[in-house]
């Protein structure tokens, strides 16, 4: 069993940063993927961000060049530094841990940009 524990999320104004950790407990392996994900009210859950164990990343254009994932696999923990932020931004973020036969969530972390 995988648990995962959100934190950093907050209000901001547009133009400015925040940093979201994701801290996982339980096996994790060195094929599994972590992510962010996002969902602001009346829309889907969207990817935000994505990384392998290895380090391989990727980005929807809406967020790419603003919005960089990291991950230290020795704390199994991933972040998400969110630059130059927009009111669009606005959502809750959950992290996940992705594997072949299911999905792991958070519980999510609203973050907030006002204009």
């Amino acid at each position: 069993q995988v648990q995962l524990v959100e934190s950093g999320g907050g209000l901001v104004s547009a133009g400015g940063s925040l940093r979201l950790s994701c801290t996982a407990s339980g096996s994790i392996f060195r094929t599994d993927t972590m992510g962010w994900y996002r969902q602001a009210p009346g829309k889907e859950r969207e990817l935000v961000a994505r990384i392998t164990y290895g380090g391989n990343s990727n980005y929807p254009d809406s967020v790419k060049g603003r919005f960089t994932i990291s991950r230290d696999n020795a704390k199994n923990t991933v972040y998400l530094q969110m630059n130059s932020l927009k009111p669009e931004d606005t959502a809750v973020y959950y992290c996940a841990l992705q594997r072949v036969l299911r999905d792991y969530w958070g519980q999510g972390t609203q973050v907030t940009v006002s204009s």
